[in-house]
């Protein structure tokens, strides 16, 4: 991939349309979110996909809000990122993590209590509906499985537009398909495990009408597939339905080759013009080296906190490639976390890095790490990114 020609991005569409891209169809609304803040802060802006949502390239990721993190803690580290110019938030119905019962809605909770001081066309609030489950019953009044169905939509958006104080979300993604696909970690596909799923024109259905009623205003998907992709723009342009402006996936020096194959030609802004929100750019804070000695930070992170929770990062072959792009860094000057967030950044088909911090301290590394790497990263850099891919490949795979 070094070396290929940047995407252009779409144009931002009339300011008094709401524009559902390849389906042509308009709405009458207000005019579209902006939310770029202070000049002087270095962030970039992008389109996202093809909606009229100009977002941060450095979105706020809040699954540790209300588990390892106080309302408190939470309300500093927004303020923070806020202030320094980023302008998504990302959350999820199911957030914290590790979901569970006790403490799930914790993260909406916190986030809404923030922005009832906050001005809400500054903030481009994104969050997720649960996908197929058994485990998560308990997300939903009276239900056994959790599937992504009419009912099921209406009932999580309800519920989180309560606990977010708000009402209106700005992006809505589904957070993993309705249908068996091969999540976290994994990298076949198991015939035996397919079952019948909610067709996408009836989850489309769904999504349109709550954007009609002004509580949505755009969708996307989450963990999904080039199959799941095509298949939502099929059923929109065939149905003239909303489209799916994004795709949420796992994405790093770690995680590369399910995007890479694929997802970047059925994304790419001539085919069907998908923005890429890249979640765990740092793979879960392992790119940053805190767990190659037991740091303190390591003893205070989630891979020693939730025993078994991305236990993928925690094998051999992804800890000796940490090791090995750690050493790329230091050998061109730059921190782990530079080298891993500029790589991401960089990358033609992402639209925002979605990072996550648990202090204040944290999230400003992060957040620097966007405006002091070199934009781009030099090409002696990439060479030698690419060198370690070509040795490792995707190290994490299960």
């Amino acid at each position: 991939m070094a070396g290929s020609s940047p995407f252009t991005l779409s144009a931002v569409k009339p300011p008094n349309l709401y524009y559902l891209g390849i389906t042509g169809r308009t709405r009458q609304r207000t005019p579209p979110v902006r939310a770029k803040l202070a000049e002087k802060n270095q962030l970039v802006y992008k389109t996202l996909g093809d909606s009229d949502l100009l977002i941060s390239e450095v979105t706020l990721g809040t699954m540790t809000f209300g588990e390892q993190n106080t309302e408190k803690e939470a309300h500093d580290m927004l303020a923070y990122a806020f202030d320094h110019g980023v302008n998504t938030l990302d959350t999820a119905e199911g957030y914290p993590v590790p979901m569970k019962k006790e403490t799930q809605g914790s993260t909406d909770r916190y986030i809404g209590s923030w922005m009832k001081s906050k001005p809400r066309d500054k903030i481009i609030l994104a969050t997720k509906v649960c996908g197929y489950s058994e485990r998560f019953s308990y997300l939903r009044e009276n239900a056994k499985i959790v599937r992504v169905d009419a009912l099921n939509i209406k009932e999580s958006v309800e519920k989180n537009l309560m606990r977010l104080s708000t009402d209106y979300i700005d992006l809505l993604q589904i957070h993993w398909p309705d249908r068996y696909v091969a999540l976290f970690g994994e990298f076949s596909y198991d015939p035996a495990k397919w079952r019948p799923s909610v067709p996408f024109e009836e989850q489309l259905k769904a999504f349109d009408e709550l954007i009609s009623a002004g509580k949505v205003r755009y969708i996307g998907v989450s963990n999904e597939t080039s199959y799941g992709v095509m298949e939502f723009v099929h059923a929109a342009r065939n149905a003239g339905l909303p489209k799916i402006v994004s795709i949420q996936n796992s994405y790093s020096l770690l995680v590369r080759c399910k995007f890479e194959v694929d997802l970047v030609e059925v994304c790419h802004p001539n085919n069907c013009n998908i923005g890429l929100l890249a979640y765990s750019p740092l793979a879960g804070g392992v790119l940053t080296g805190k767990y190659l000695n037991n740091s303190q930070a390591a003893q205070r992170g989630r891979l020693n906190l939730f025993p078994g929770y991305m236990d993928r990062y925690n094998k051999s072959l992804a800890k000796d490639a940490t090791g090995q792009y750690i050493e790329l860094a230091t050998k061109h000057g730059l921190t782990p976390v530079q080298l891993a967030l500029g790589f991401v950044r960089d990358r033609p088909f992402t639209a925002s890095s979605i990072i996550g911090a648990t202090s204040v301290d944290q999230l400003k590394e992060d957040i620097d790490a966007f405006v002091t790497a070199p934009r781009p990263l030099p090409a002696e850099v990439i060479d030698g990114i690419e060198q370690l891919f070509k040795r490792y490949r995707d190290p994490a795979v299960l």
